[in-house]
């Protein structure tokens, strides 16, 4: 069988470690991983209350297709999810992965993502507390769980998270 491939969608102002440590455990489960971004090059984290690590971007969103990729990770922060719901062809990203009814995972901010593409509608989802309002008035149902599973879609709340949220991902996918 071969590898399933996880695309993470992400841009300058990721929270580090919603985009770090999920990629390190889903690539030790045995999956292939690939950070996708609007522009080529690298992209840099935020850590804490500063600028954090750069990571190599894999696959230009302009050149990426849903079709590759078995699942897909949405890391938090504010700057990064705020960018990419601004971004026509990342919110056509992830709306093609919720049409396929693949594993969809947004952690923290990254719901914003959920919100700007019309895929929170109807769903029970969580999320950082101040992103609660706005999938709610999106029409979501919203809990204070670590992670939370509507059909395919996979939603945790911040990096303390990230052990269920990455675990739950690769349940998915089983």
């Amino acid at each position: 069988m071969p590898t399933k491939r996880i695309a993470i969608l992400a841009t300058d102002g990721f929270e580090q470690s919603e985009l770090m440590k999920p990629r390190e455990q889903l690539k030790s489960a045995g999956f292939a991983v690939d950070v996708i971004a609007p522009k080529g090059g690298e992209i840099r984290g935020w850590n804490d209350k500063d600028w954090g690590d750069s990571v190599p971007v894999d696959v230009e969103l302009s050149n990426a297709s849903p079709d590759d990729y078995d699942a897909l990770v949405l890391p938090g922060g504010v700057i990064n999810p705020d960018k990419l719901r601004m971004e026509s062809n990342a919110i056509e990203f992830v709306r093609s992965f919720d049409s396929a009814r693949k594993p969809l995972a947004a952690i923290c901010h990254g719901p914003w993502l959920l919100v700007e593409s019309g895929v929170a509608k109807n769903r029970t989802v969580t999320s950082w507390p101040s992103v609660r309002t706005d999938l709610e008035n999106a029409g979501a149902t919203w809990k204070d769980e670590e992670v939370v599973t509507d059909g395919h879609l996979i939603t945790s709340r911040k990096p303390d998270d990230i052990p269920a949220f990455t675990n739950a991902v690769i349940s998915a996918l089983q």
